[in-house]
């Protein structure tokens, strides 16, 4: 990419999509485009075919999706499929037909194995049963890294997929329902110091689980787009923190950022979850890349992300 190519952010008002924003504007990238949902249904087909054929990019970043955590995977399974599913068809199809030079897919780290070893390396993508509370959602995103390396491979596209840990900063959402583990908790604490002597958690909170602040993430992905294609890395490549904790320690460290004093209680008949998720991104790392923001850090951020999208004054 140069400094003038036409980049397409797809899903530029969500974590990562606003993520890829910032960064490509630190670095002086000044013609990306961006539509919203009212502009650009992504799951409609004729209107992401007239929107390629109009605006022909050049790169694409692929960050639309519909995402959520247990919860809303586990009672939505079909909209969790069909969102992503058609999403990944459209955008992926339309980058080949209209010519764009370079396409980088998200995927998550939820399409490994359930119990897959640990950590987790790329060639362990299919080699066990996937974990069933978010099935749905991982086959539409292994659907859609497979799309990439088979056009990839056939058509001579470089259509490249990344790996993501679990992702959180500023632009997260923080519904008590849709939301992940980390903003849902920074919600609840929030709203439970002032009124609350006891806060609720799912499962027993020892599952593992890895972070990675969305703008180190969204550092690594313009990199990749920059200097790395197919031939590089292949299907996909993983991208995490290298540093996991608990549950228990996560929401203990959140409680901290946030000032909450008050109990925490685990409703083990609520599932837990995959009991450990965390990648291997030694490939990612003998690139040349590594994350900068320490977890605390990240969620002091991600924390006065949320005051201010409450329109509360930061404290």
């Amino acid at each position: 990419m140069d400094k003038h190519s036409k980049i397409y952010v797809a899903g530029h008002r969500g974590l990562v999509g606003s993520a890829i924003i910032r960064k490509l504007r630190e670095k002086g990238y000044d013609n990306i485009i961006t539509r919203s949902h009212c502009e650009l249904d992504l799951t409609r087909q004729p209107e992401v075919e007239d929107f390629f054929a109009k605006e022909k990019p050049e790169y694409v970043f692929l960050a639309a999706a519909m995402v959520g955590g247990i919860g809303a995977n586990s009672t939505y399974p079909a909209e969790f499929f069909y969102q992503n599913m058609a999403i990944a068809l459209n955008v992926i199809e339309a980058a080949r037909e209209f010519g764009v030079e370079k396409l980088l897919n998200l995927g998550s780290s939820c399409i490994y194995p359930r119990l897959a070893p640990q950590p987790l390396k790329e060639e362990y993508l299919l080699t066990g049963l996937l974990e069933p509370t978010n099935e749905a959602y991982a086959i539409a995103k292994i659907s859609a890294i497979k799309m990439c390396g088979y056009y990839s491979r056939e058509y001579g596209n470089n259509f490249i997929s990344v790996m993501p840990t679990n992702l959180y900063g500023p632009g997260d959402n923080y519904d008590p329902f849709t939301s992940h583990v980390l903003p849902a908790m920074i919600r609840k604490f929030h709203e439970a110091k002032t009124k609350l002597e006891t806060v609720v958690l799912w499962g027993d909170g020892n599952p593992y689980r890895e972070f990675l602040f969305s703008d180190d993430f969204a550092d690594a992905l313009v990199m990749l787009m920059e200097r790395f294609n197919y031939a590089d890395i292949g299907d996909f490549i993983n991208i995490g923190s290298g540093q996991e904790l608990t549950i228990r320690e996560l929401a203990n460290t959140i409680a901290s950022v946030v000032g909450y004093n008050g109990d925490i209680e685990w409703d083990t008949s609520k599932p837990n979850g995959t009991p450990r998720k965390f990648l291997d991104s030694s490939k990612l790392l003998d690139l040349g890349w590594k994350p900068s923001t320490v977890l605390r850090e990240g969620i002091e951020r991600t924390y006065k992300d949320f005051l201010l999208s409450n329109g509360e004054n930061l404290r």
